[in-house]
């Protein structure tokens, strides 16, 4: 269960970063763009601190939370990147 509320964690703050892209200055041309290539590295950052908290407090080990480290990031990045492909690279 934990799981799932961290991906949608991962789609909430996807859907944050859409909802201020166009709204920031500098995303005027291609807020989607903008958005995608702000929220990977982020999402990253987060999905790799549930790694340590899973490693250092929940007590698993790094080969037992890798698996889920790759579904919890890759997830909410896939759907930015399909996003990105589909609608915001005309002008990037």
């Amino acid at each position: 269960m934990h799981t799932v509320k961290v991906i949608g964690a991962g789609f909430a703050l996807l859907g944050l970063l859409l909802f201020l892209a166009p709204r920031l200055s500098l995303s005027r041309a291609n807020p989607i763009g903008f958005a995608t290539r702000l929220f990977i590295p982020l999402w990253f950052a987060a999905a790799l601190l549930n790694l340590a908290i899973g490693v250092s407090r929940a007590g698993y080990t790094v080969a037992q939370e890798a698996p889920i480290f790759l579904i919890v990031f890759g997830v909410p990045a896939v759907a930015a990147l399909l996003m990105f492909w589909a609608f915001g690279r005309r002008a990037s």
